[in-house]
């Protein structure tokens, strides 16, 4: 599969033409739409055909909310080990609340689909953010914790969940080593199921790292806890922050040195955004807020504003700038040749996978370039 960038007078005809590749081939990998013009800088995925040859087998992961459109689930489920569905928490009385859409639907597409549910149990408080005092709280509470892994093994035996996943942000410093004694609890009643516990861990350069974020992620405790782990290295772009790449390659290679370091890399999992933001300019700290928007949107909005798309080789992401009702805009998303290179990550540390936050917007090209770089494992339902 090959990656071509858009020059100024190319159509989408031409450039299948080109390839030697059908017209119809190109819009769909490419999610191109007949009444929205090419974008100089725009990449394009070049299927020529399924590429012969053992790939080596990697674990790929998806994070979603139960209120997923159907025929995104349909498409994508083919290139996931897992759908992580999220996501359930607790509370103080030690009860155990599913998601506020409930993932029944979800639940049963999945199985229709022949595909593998895993139960997220995140610290998100009522109102969608995580608690610090919350889980500080739980991880201080053996009887809560032995009610809430109680109350998991049953849901995840009722509903058909094959596996956990414990996503909690933010722990305190001195709830570190409580963390990782929760993970190591769950991962022996969960598999004793027969199923993994998988952790997530926020994108760590070293282990004295300051910051609410870090002070309580013990790489190598949670690592030696937990079946697999999930980088979260993204969000370095967001939408409170300065305008830059949410992912930019550079840094997350620097996570990933210190990962290897502390974990097995076949436990890691490199995490992928499925997103980008619009940021209006000039950014001011804790005034400017940026919007989050999709791979596909980006680019059609790029197109609609008659922007050019760069493409930053340091972080290896694609940006552009328009202008919208007086105001300036910038734009950092994720294309083809950012996917690729992040990819090509995981194929040089050898690492088990990689898991997107999230797979709600469709990213055709995404999964055509991860079929095309890697075979994906497919749990066997049980």
């Amino acid at each position: 599969m090959e990656i071509y960038v858009v020059r100024a007078g190319d159509t989408a005809w031409a450039i299948a033409r080109k390839f030697g590749i059908p017209l119809e081939r190109l819009m769909w990998d490419n999610q191109l739409e007949e009444a929205v013009p090419l974008v100089v800088g725009q990449a394009l995925v070049i299927r020529r055909g399924q590429e012969e040859g053992r790939k080596r087998p990697v674990i790929s992961v998806g994070y979603a909310y139960p209120f997923i459109r159907t025929e995104i689930l349909e498409e994508t489920i083919t290139y996931l080990t897992d759908v992580y569905v999220f996501s359930y928490r607790f509370d103080r009385e030690a009860r155990l609340i599913g998601p506020d859409t409930p993932d029944e639907r979800m639940l049963e597409e999945i199985r229709a689909l022949s595909g593998s549910p895993v139960l997220v149990l995140s610290s998100l408080d009522e109102n969608g953010s995580f608690d610090r005092e919350l889980l500080s709280w739980f991880l201080g509470d053996l009887a809560a914790q032995d009610e809430i892994i109680r109350q998991t093994a049953e849901t995840v035996r009722e509903k058909g969940f094959q596996g956990v996943d414990v996503d909690f942000e933010y722990a305190k410093e001195e709830d570190s080593q409580a963390f990782a004694d929760f993970v190591w609890k769950i991962r022996e009643v969960i598999n004793g199921m027969g199923y993994p516990v998988s952790v997530t861990l926020a994108p760590k350069t070293r282990d004295d790292q300051p910051g609410a974020l870090y002070e309580g992620t013990d790489y190598r405790l949670l690592g030696e806890a937990a079946d697999q782990a999930l980088l979260m290295t993204y969000e370095w772009g967001y939408s409170r922050g300065q305008p830059m790449a949410v992912a930019p390659v550079n840094l997350v290679r620097r996570v990933v040195d210190y990962a290897v370091s502390r974990i097995p890399r076949e436990k890691l999992l490199l995490g992928i955004p499925n997103y980008g933001y619009d940021w209006p300019l000039p950014f001011c700290q804790g005034e400017t807020a940026a919007k989050s928007i999709g791979n596909v949107e980006a680019v059609r909005l790029a197109a609609e504003k008659g922007a050019e798309i760069f493409y930053d080789e340091t972080s290896q992401a694609p940006y552009f700038h328009y202008r919208a009702e007086g105001t300036e805009h910038v734009v950092w998303f994720e294309d083809p040749r950012s996917i690729r290179a992040k990819l090509q990550t995981v194929e040089d540390y050898g690492l088990a996978g990689a898991g997107y936050w999230q797979i709600m917007r469709m990213f055709r090209a995404n999964w055509l370039l991860l079929a095309d770089h890697f075979a994906v494992c497919k749990r066997t339902m049980r």
